[in-house]
């Protein structure tokens, strides 16, 4: 009978340790999983923009560089893009307003997005929140003449209902330029506007596939 229960009473600590790593390697699994490229690099993407600056808009478009998106892999039934992490770069001197060249000079006038150095416009993800069904909030950190600043944006994944993965993502976002000591008036006109907010909203459609 001795023999019996201490056999039973190893059996029951094996278990429990079997138990114990498996969920200790599971959850190491889902917090330390490497993030795979699911986007890198790709070619010809562009994004599109604009500026409102006293009652008017100014639309325009950029050529958009090193755009990378990653998704860490999953091993449980989570959402697979809670995680993920988008980066860009967009060169000002490659943006144009198709209402004519005027206002592509305007929007291109030294000193507004392109700086001495001719820095490039960069975004880098720091942290996604899942607001709703294919709906996340990203923060990140956009760099303009080559100051950087924290930035709130929103992407919408769209995907087919019987796809667990989006086949496309929708960036979009809003920010003051006076965070970047930015006022459009005064460095496109020589005249500050009587309207001093100067918003700059960005919108990119991102294909996965």
């Amino acid at each position: 009978m001795k023999k019996i229960k201490i056999i039973l009473v190893s059996l029951v600590v094996l278990i429990i340790s079997v138990i114990g790593s498996g969920y200790a390697v599971s959850n190491s699994s889902n917090q330390n999983s490497e993030a795979f490229p699911v986007l890198d690099e790709k070619q010809n993407q562009t994004i599109n923009l604009f500026v409102t600056h006293g009652h008017c808009s100014t639309p325009f478009g950029g050529i958009v560089n090193n755009l990378k998106v990653s998704i860490p892999e999953r091993y449980d039934l989570g959402n697979p893009l809670e995680n993920m992490m988008i980066s860009f770069e967009v060169n000002p001197n490659s943006f144009n307003v198709c209402a004519g060249d005027d206002l592509t000079a305007k929007i291109k006038t030294p000193g507004l997005f392109i700086g001495e150095n001719n820095e490039k416009i960069t975004f880098r993800s720091t942290n996604v929140y899942t607001m709703g069904l294919d709906w996340y909030q990203v923060n990140g950190k956009i760099s303009i003449k080559g100051i950087e600043r924290d930035v709130k944006l929103f992407v919408t994944g769209i995907r087919d209902p019987k796809d667990a993965m989006a086949s496309s993502l929708v960036l979009q976002g809003q920010m003051n330029l006076f965070d970047w000591g930015i006022d459009y008036e005064k460095i496109v006109n020589g005249k500050s506007d009587s309207v001093p907010t100067k918003w700059l909203y960005i919108n990119m459609k991102i294909d996965l596939s």
